[in-house]
């Protein structure tokens, strides 16, 4: 039941579990290869959310490309059933890349400085050529990151648009995050994500892994650097960010980089325990006022709690 102990019961039925799954997961892989003749595979259905035996078959089969939906379960299948047909009745080309992620809506002034006046907390709009370097400070001394920027992501993953987000490095983190900001239980993991042409030096990852789709060990001289992203065994669910996936995401995680020489951020989603994804400029204001969030990023907009310089100039961490 919600809210019961967890119990070394659970945990075991939880491992004999996922145990069971993997094999059946990279069998398949296997046969529909071997049944077609090809190397590039296409794989979806709500297991396909199953992100640890994503990448033990990644590592068992190793086909030569690999592309997992954002949203592979039963919400994906109304979009792919809808270009299916548009395809099929109307003659309509599909597109010959993969979909962007973020298929919500984007809010502009109008819908934002409402929103921002409204809040009650210190606000401040910084050249825009500032931005992500201000916001990486405040993650470098420890504070808590909420973003809201562009479309919201489609499917059940915060890739940077509607994103929770922190520094990597503070062992204590992962802790905090889920006791004081998700209000969750504590052995839930966080992803890192990191800045593509970086992700092989810090974990065994090859190819893109660009929806959090894969889990894959964290390289043994790096784990002891980034342990708010480590789950307890030393893999993380890794999110890889290209220049073409998300700029400004990617603009945020470069300066982070810059100031740390770690080049990547935690990442999760912008929720409470139980609550769906924040969604317009309003849900992200609540959800930050009654969290322990330090800072919201709103379009260009940052608001926080105290004057901004208390999260620049300090290091007083979360």
């Amino acid at each position: 039941m919600p809210g019961a102990e967890i119990t070394q019961r659970h945990r075991d039925v939880a491992y004999a579990g996922q145990a069971i799954l993997d094999p059946i997961v990279s069998n398949a892989w296997r046969a529909a290869l071997d049944l077609t003749g090809l190397r590039s595979l296409v794989y979806a259905g709500g297991v396909a959310l199953n992100s640890v035996s994503n990448g033990k078959a990644w590592r068992d089969v190793r086909p030569d490309r690999l592309y997992i939906p954002p949203n592979p379960g039963d919400p994906g299948q109304g979009l792919g059933c809808a270009m299916f047909g548009a395809y099929e009745l109307a003659g309509w080309d599909p597109p010959r890349s993969e979909l962007p992620e973020y298929l919500g809506p984007a809010y502009g002034t109008r819908d934002l400085d409402p929103v921002v006046a409204a809040a009650g907390v210190a606000t401040v709009r910084p050249p825009a050529g500032e931005l992500a370097s201000l916001v990486a400070r405040c993650m470098a001394n420890g504070h808590i990151v909420g973003r809201v920027d562009g479309g919201a992501e489609f499917g059940p993953r915060a890739l940077g648009n509607r994103s929770i987000l922190c520094d990597p490095r503070r062992p204590g983190m992962k802790d905090y995050l889920n006791l004081r900001v998700k209000h969750r239980e504590p052995f839930r993991p966080f992803a890192p994500a990191v800045l593509a042409e970086h992700a092989e030096e810090w974990f065994d990852l090859d190819g893109r892994s660009p929806y959090m789709l894969r889990v894959a060990p964290i390289r043994p001289d790096r784990l002891d650097r980034i342990p708010a992203v480590a789950h307890v065994d030393g893999t993380a669910r890794v999110q890889t960010v290209a220049g073409a996936d998300n700029p400004g995401f990617r603009d945020l995680i470069g300066a982070f980089h810059g100031l740390t020489s770690v080049p990547l951020v935690v990442n999760t989603s912008f929720n409470l325990a139980g609550r769906p994804i924040v969604e317009t400029p309003g849900d992200a204001v609540e959800c930050f006022t009654s969290t322990e969030i330090d800072v919201l990023v709103l379009g260009p907009h940052v608001l926080s709690k105290r004057p901004l310089a208390h999260y620049l100039d300090t290091d007083s961490g979360a």
